[in-house]
């Protein structure tokens, strides 16, 4: 009978320096656990191991951060919770595997984690970026570096200073020095740690978008409710009737210029002529306000869309943008027919929604653009980019987190809309049906953020602002290929080479 081998106590140390990152995560959100975590990770993994404990050791780190920090997919997809986090950790896992030992693994394990998460912003299914380091940091005195690079940026460089402070330098501390033996001082973890001061440097100079002079009165409606609910079972007429009832307690001497109503708040075959329309137009004529209200209408082939639209205060239907990132598992089934045939409770997700093509903005009646990023899009921090290249001056993430219970993602999304404002140095107004709804400043401040299940109205004189930040304009690309090209020389400088096998020619008879 073969013999079980126990897990050794760098595993222990892995899978807690995973807990510690987790903790770092809303809502928990002690962010300094973030830094801990990852020099833990570095004890763990020590000067050169073998390449299979490596291996091991990341995927065991990376599992104890995100099956916690990602718990909110087990009420979407029990199922692809487990199969999702464990494929995320697969990638940290290489990513400690194809990072190499010795003295360069202080700038090279940094650089390969951080292309990990950046995969895992895209890949697959368009990416899932949650429960990401840069969340973890955006109430730290780091968050300014993402107007530079975005979250790419901020990830590289809290991987770059937990790695530095545990790796070889000339200051490793006496805690990491004990764990190893015949440990080796370098200057390469101080290198790094110059680099990144040189980072926090040009982020506190860089620019951040500028004040157009004009101020929007913006009021954003919460209708309440339960949480842990589901379209599929819920009344949708009832969610209406709540977010009218909310409205009504906006007056005319209140003077607001726009509402703002969560995600898929109607749910009508379709809005032109429906009965809703009808109701919101009556309420912008009486505030005489612009309404951007969510709305999802059927659409061909037993599908449906899911967009913010636009009612001007004499009651037209103005303007629509319709959401281009959609919700695996939530939003549409990938392998519907595989996971059917596996028993996989797809009824959930009767029908696939349309993805949008269009630019994320909509216009108001004077023609003042207003960038959207509606609900899961504000993980993603292209789609704000892509809004506020277009021209918008004020971001806003209508959402719908009703679906879950807990509240990690709620404090995970308002989070992230934290990272969009200052990386793209606009106001965010965010509304949820069933919280958390705010308002976020340029400079990452919360303000007025309500209460779970609770129905209210905030109010706030927000400014327009003009201008793109350093990440507006360079995105995320150029920080991935600079993670990529760091981590090829390190991999040279530790003399890492490609191997070419050249098979012998066999001599021709005479």
């Amino acid at each position: 009978m073969p013999r079980i081998r126990r897990p050794s106590k760098n595993a222990f140390f892995a899978l807690g320096a995973g807990l510690l990152v987790a903790l770092s995560l809303p809502p928990w959100g002690y962010w300094p656990l973030a830094f801990l975590g990852i020099m833990l990770f570095e004890t763990a993994l020590g000067e050169a191991p073998a390449r299979g404990t490596k291996f091991r050791l990341g995927w065991l780190f990376a599992a104890g951060w995100l099956f916690p920090g990602m718990v909110w997919m087990w009420f979407l997809t029990a199922p692809g919770y487990i199969l999702a986090t464990a494929m995320f950790a697969v990638f940290h896992g290489v990513a400690a595997m194809a990072a190499p030992g010795g003295k360069w693994r202080v700038v090279a394990r940094p650089a390969a984690h951080t292309l990990a998460e950046a995969l895992r912003f895209c890949f697959p299914f368009g990416g899932a970026p949650l429960a990401t380091l840069a969340v973890s940091q955006s109430s730290g005195p780091l968050v300014g570096i993402v107007r530079v690079g975005g979250a790419v940026l901020l990830t590289w460089v809290t991987f770059q200073i937990g790695f530095a402070l545990a790796g070889p330098s000339p200051g490793v501390p006496q805690f990491a020095k004990r764990r190893r033996s015949n440990p080796t001082g370098a200057p390469h973890g101080m290198y790094a740690l110059v680099g990144v001061v040189a980072v926090l440097v040009v982020a506190a100079v860089a620019p951040s978008g500028h004040d157009t002079g004009r101020i929007l009165r913006v009021a954003i409606v919460q209708g309440g409710g339960p949480q842990g609910t589901h379209a599929v079972n819920t009344d949708s007429r009832l969610v209406v009737e709540r977010h009218l009832q909310a409205t009504r307690q906006i007056e005319p001497a209140d003077k607001v210029d726009v509402v703002v109503w969560p995600e898929n708040v109607i749910d009508v075959a379709a809005f032109d002529g429906s009965p809703e329309l009808a109701e919101v137009a009556a309420q912008a004529e009486r505030l005489r306000a612009t309404f951007l209200v969510g709305v999802t209408e059927d659409a061909p082939g037993d599908r449906f869309t899911n967009a913010q639209v636009v009612v001007t205060p004499d009651g037209a239907y103005t303007d629509r943008y319709d959401k281009v990132r959609r919700v695996p598992f939530g939003e549409y089934m990938p392998m519907r027919g595989l996971l059917e045939a596996l028993g996989a409770p797809t009824n959930l997700v009767p029908r696939n929604a349309i993805a949008g093509t269009g630019p994320a903005y909509v216009s108001l009646p004077d023609g003042t653009r207003i960038a959207v990023v509606i609900s899961w899009e504000v993980f993603f921090g292209g789609r704000a980019r892509d809004g506020v290249s277009h021209g918008g001056q004020l971001l806003i993430n209508p959402t719908n987190g009703s679906s879950y219970t807990l509240t990690v993602l709620q404090t995970q999304q308002v989070a992230s809309s934290r990272l969009r404002a200052i990386e793209t140095g606009r106001w965010v107004a965010q509304a949820a049906p069933t919280g958390f709804s705010a308002f976020v400043s340029p400079e990452g401040e919360v303000f007025s953020r309500t209460s779970i299940s609770e129905q209210k109205v905030i109010i706030r004189d927000v400014a327009l602002r003009a201008g793109n930040t350093w990440y507006v304009s360079l995105g995320d690309k150029p920080w991935v290929a600079v993670a990529a090209v760091v981590l090829a020389l390190a991999l040279w400088r530790a003399g890492w080479r490609p191997t070419m096998r050249h098979r012998r020619r066999r001599s021709l008879p005479v």
